[in-house]
């Protein structure tokens, strides 16, 4: 497939500010529970949930420049019976706006208790939006995810452990911007959200490790046979069947030598994985900075935004059995 740097961008941006959201919960009810010291409402709640607003609006921007026609961007809610686009397309704006009424609540301080659970569990209108946001940030991955996986003819997305993965990646990402923002604030969090965001990288690896392993031993349905209609035994394709290129030729395949998939790969592998990993375990034990956080983070998005492309890159429409062969 070819991969839109659109596509590419609102994937990702989205999803760390989804993991930044939670991060930011995860830190409330840690709080909560008497686990954390509690963090200044306007100074830690309010201000993530901006940062976490702008990281989402900006992914919604990036979709933009993905339609053909984007004054018509709202019909893409209309079949959400059936498609996951839609379904992405209605959760996104609701995850956005729980976030929203979320910081707004923080920000304001309206955090008095409303009412109490159990032995001494004060609930407060931010925790119930919290949760309700928490909901919606889950249901947004799985609506994003589920957009590839549920594509049965692309073999190598249609698979539980591309929702997995997206998952793990929007909450590591999230969590290490979470750990930038606490270490510019100078809080004792930073190396919480590390901690956090060392396991999900961990758990990210394994979910990615094991879908390259999948997509390497797949075996395709659809052969040169069945792509034409003709069922004899031995067939050669001479020509593209265009003798320049068209829509199928540049939309379906990413045009690129593999040599240079390979580096992608290889880079994303790198980029994702040990290198945040070793600043986020630095982070962990309450050595670094800012600036140690910060690296983590650009380190794990510029990985991340290697691996989107390799996700497309990497996989095989049943069209280029015929349109591509000879390209």
């Amino acid at each position: 497939m070819h991969p839109a740097f659109s596509v590419i961008f609102l994937t990702t941006l989205i999803g760390v500010g989804q993991g930044l959201f939670l991060a930011l919960f995860t830190a409330q009810l840690y709080a909560l529970a008497g686990l954390l010291e509690a963090q200044p409402s306007w100074d830690f709640y309010a201000l993530g949930s901006l940062v976490s607003l702008g990281f989402l609006a900006l992914g919604l921007l990036a979709s933009f420049f993905h339609l053909g026609r984007p004054e018509r961007a709202w019909r893409a809610a209309s079949q959400w019976r059936t498609s996951w686009l839609s379904r992405e397309v209605i959760a996104l704006p609701i995850a956005i706006g729980l976030i929203a009424l979320y910081g707004l609540l923080h920000f304001l301080e309206w955090t008095a208790p409303l009412f109490t659970l159990g032995e001494g569990l004060a609930v407060d209108a931010s925790l119930i939006i919290g949760v309700l946001a928490t909901l919606a940030v889950f249901a947004l991955f799985v609506c994003t995810g589920m957009i590839y996986a549920a594509l049965r003819f692309l073999q190598e997305w249609h698979s539980p452990l591309t929702v997995i993965n997206f998952t793990l990646f929007g909450i590591a990402s999230g969590f290490l911007a979470a750990a930038v923002l606490a270490a510019w604030q100078g809080s004792d969090l930073a190396g919480f959200f590390a901690g956090w965001a060392l396991v999900a990288t961990t758990l990210a690896l394994i979910g990615r490790g094991a879908s390259l392993l999948r997509n390497r031993r797949i075996k395709h349905k659809s052969n040169v046979q069945s792509a034409i209609g003709v069922r004899h035994t031995v067939i050669k394709q001479k020509a593209m069947g265009f003798l320049g290129g068209s829509f199928n030729t540049r939309e379906f395949f990413h045009g690129s030598s593999r040599a240079k998939v390979t580096l992608i790969r290889n880079l994303f592998l790198i980029l994702s994985f040990p290198l945040p990993s070793l600043f986020a375990a630095i982070l962990l034990f309450g050595w670094g900075g800012v600036e140690l956080a910060l690296l983590a983070f650009i380190s794990q998005y510029l990985g991340l935004m290697a691996e989107r492309w390799y996700f497309f890159a990497d996989t095989s429409h049943p069209q280029n059995i015929y349109y591509q062969s000879m390209a």
